[in-house]
């Protein structure tokens, strides 16, 4: 019998979201809600860790779950690639070839998609792109990415869109608009010809894309067109391409103001924590970014006191924890200048430390703020974390932020 022919979360009578508390303090907008979805239940605002290729890179599945993890990214783009979809919806779906008991999100390839710059050709049907493994001919159509992810078996699926570039012309972006508000029609008219439901039975979740760049006019035009299609939740797409913060954080701000309230609304790609903090204050719900993962790959480490370089020779003969106010297993059995004898000398066993204690900072930093929400001090957080947080840039020189997406 295939363990996940069925939903798994016992609680699951249908994707629901619910509004459990709205801050009532003076320019702040965020809110907390409960997300019920096959594979898990969960708390908002949420963080997800970058599965790319049915992996958090560095941590297993139990690890993850250790923290609090209950949802986590996985990339329809190299997902189809490698391993292919037919596999995993042999196996049961993403759920069962990963081992990972939570749920899944895919988004839709979208971006990897277009950033493929010399690889790809977009037309009005899809987008024709070449691997970058193998060179090998693919074609993505708004039917054809339902499919994937319905084969892939992810509790939350996601339109495909055109992501423009940044700059672009309002042209450009206006062009893009309509391709990603045709596409999002043929599918939603694809998901409903599916029953909604995942090769293994379960019940999906479409996400639209809000685009339209840094450009009122066009993401307003976008919010109202996806939000005539009805949805079950709304993503902000195209952000954190090389705007700046206040650009971003208007756009974000131009989007919930018409985002329906009684529905999540999902960041894409962003970010770092002040970013998060930011996004969370306007009234966003859902995040992904490889930050704390990638980051970590390079040595780099969050903090409450900001972020540090571990490759740094001023740690080699620290004998304090990564961070003295963190109590994961990594600050509590290891010294930074262990970890940084880890990275000096090519040991996989520093990247999996960091990784480790980054997500589990983002995962305690998505805590403070639902916190900070419920009691009515998210004004007191936040400045309080910008105070210390940012005191890495006076002592800590070259320990860069490197933003992914």
């Amino acid at each position: 019998m295939n363990h996940y022919s069925r939903p798994t979360n016992p609680a699951f009578n249908g994707f629901k979201f619910q509004v459990t508390e709205t801050s009532h303090e003076t320019g702040v907008s965020g809110r907390c809600g409960r997300l019920s979805l096959p594979h898990a239940t969960l708390e908002t605002p949420v963080f997800m860790p970058v599965g790319t290729q049915a992996t958090v890179k560095a941590m297993t599945p139990g690890e993850l779950w250790e923290i609090g993890y209950r949802l986590t990214l996985g990339n329809t783009y190299h997902l189809h690639l490698r391993p292919g979809e037919d596999l995993m919806a042999k196996a049961g779906g993403l759920h069962r070839f990963q081992g990972w008991e939570g749920a899944h999100l895919t988004d839709s390839g979208g971006f990897q998609v277009f950033s493929l710059t010399g690889l790809r050709r977009i037309g009005e049907d899809g987008v024709e792109f070449r691997s970058h493994i193998d060179g090998s001919k693919h074609l993505f159509t708004p039917e054809t990415v339902m499919e994937i992810q319905r084969k892939i078996g992810a509790d939350i699926i996601m339109a495909f869109d055109e992501c423009p570039p940044y700059p672009s012309t309002y042209e450009y972006a206006q062009a893009a608009n309509d391709r990603t508000h045709r596409w999002a029609e043929r599918c939603m008219e694809a998901y409903n010809a599916s029953g909604r439901r995942a090769a293994g039975g379960w019940e999906q979740s479409l996400f639209g894309i809000v685009q339209g760049s840094c450009y009122r006019d066009l993401r307003e035009e976008s919010a109202k067109t996806l939000m005539a299609l009805d949805f079950p939740a709304y993503a902000i797409g195209g952000l954190a391409v090389g705007e700046t913060l206040e650009n971003r954080n208007a756009a974000i701000t131009w989007c919930n103001a018409l985002l329906p309230l009684e529905k999540p609304r999902y960041l894409m790609g962003v970010g770092t924590p002040i970013d998060i903090i930011d996004a969370v204050q306007r009234g966003v719900d859902m995040f992904d970014c490889v930050l704390p993962t990638r980051n970590a790959r390079n040595g780099q480490v969050f903090t409450s006191r900001g972020v540090l370089n571990m490759r740094n020779a001023k740690f080699s003969a620290d004998f304090t924890p990564l961070d003295p106010h963190c109590v994961c297993r990594v600050c509590q059995r290891h010294t930074r200048a262990y970890v940084r004898h880890l990275f000096q000398t090519n040991e996989i066993l520093g990247c999996r430390l960091t990784t480790y204690h980054n997500l589990y900072f983002y995962y305690q930093l998505m805590a403070h703020l639902r916190d900070a929400l419920r009691e009515g001090t998210f004004h007191t957080f936040r400045t309080a974390f910008l105070r210390d947080y940012q005191r890495w840039e006076e002592e800590e020189e070259g320990a860069g932020e490197n933003q992914g997406s």
